[in-house]
């Protein structure tokens, strides 16, 4: 089973890059952010006429989050557990029912934080406790799992073209890595690591100042497996091309092929 995930940047701008890169990826999951779409205003038609079932948890202008599959979905929840007073449409899960097996999936669009200090950081900061504390939840159930989404988190050096722009930003400030390795550190796997070390691998190239063409980028879209779900992982890779193509989204989709 194919899984991708991709920050969209905006479903109605980017709907024809969207169904152009499902055409041509097919992915048989996929994990989209920042859809910008409350979940009536959603474009189903044209994507369900691809196979693909879709649950959604969005919100007007900003954030947002969907699952498109052409596997049945089951135990839908939206909302990352541990703060009932928060509105915003980051976190959305469920479970993908395979041939083999099935897959708990937590599709996730984790705070920026900026600028720092202030309220966002300290929110930014919340959220990923609770990311932390959701992750405790899914090893307790041993059920195979995996978070993934954009997670606005530059895990290290070599995940950055150069670091001194990033110094004071809060995707690679010692805090938030250290939240970071946190979670990590409960046993995931960085699916993306697990089958390729190498530098200038990015996700994410900004709109301004030629990042992409000078590929100065960023990686910061990752899939975190647990360890039943890291077993059956067969290969993770980027769809690097997809930012070279017409209105691009700024992200790039990355995707693991798990033996499920």
């Amino acid at each position: 089973m194919k899984i991708a995930s991709f920050n969209i940047n905006g479903i109605k701008a980017r709907l024809p890059a969207l169904l152009d890169w499902l055409r041509d990826s097919a992915p048989d999951v996929a994990m989209l952010q920042e859809i910008k779409s409350i979940d009536e205003n959603f474009p189903r038609e044209e994507i369900e006429a691809l196979g693909y079932h879709i649950e959604t948890h969005g919100q007007k202008s900003f954030n947002g989050v969907a699952l498109l599959s052409k596997f049945p979905l089951e135990d839908i929840t939206r909302g990352l557990p541990g703060d009932d007073s928060d509105e915003q449409a980051r976190y959305i899960e469920a479970t993908v029912i395979g041939d083999k097996n099935a897959v708990r999936i937590g599709n996730l669009y984790l705070p920026n934080g900026n600028p720092v200090p202030g309220p966002k950081y300290d929110y930014k900061l919340a959220w990923m406790e609770r990311l932390y504390k959701q992750a405790q939840s899914l090893l307790a159930a041993e059920e195979p799992f995996l978070l993934a989404g954009d997670y606005n988190i530059i895990p290290q050096a070599e995940d950055c073209w150069d670091t001194k722009p990033w110094e004071n930003d809060a995707a690679y400030l010692p805090a938030s890595r250290a939240a970071y390795r946190r979670i990590v550190n409960l046993g995931l796997t960085d699916a993306f690591r697990a089958r390729d070390t190498s530098a200038m691998n990015y996700t994410f190239w900004d709109y301004q100042a030629g990042a992409w063409p000078k590929n100065n980028g960023i990686r910061i879209d990752h899939f975190l497996l647990s360890p039943s779900c890291a077993d059956m992982l067969r290969d993770c890779q980027t769809d690097r091309e997809v930012r070279g193509k017409d209105k691009p989204s700024d992200h790039i989709p990355v995707w693991v092929e798990l033996d499920i």
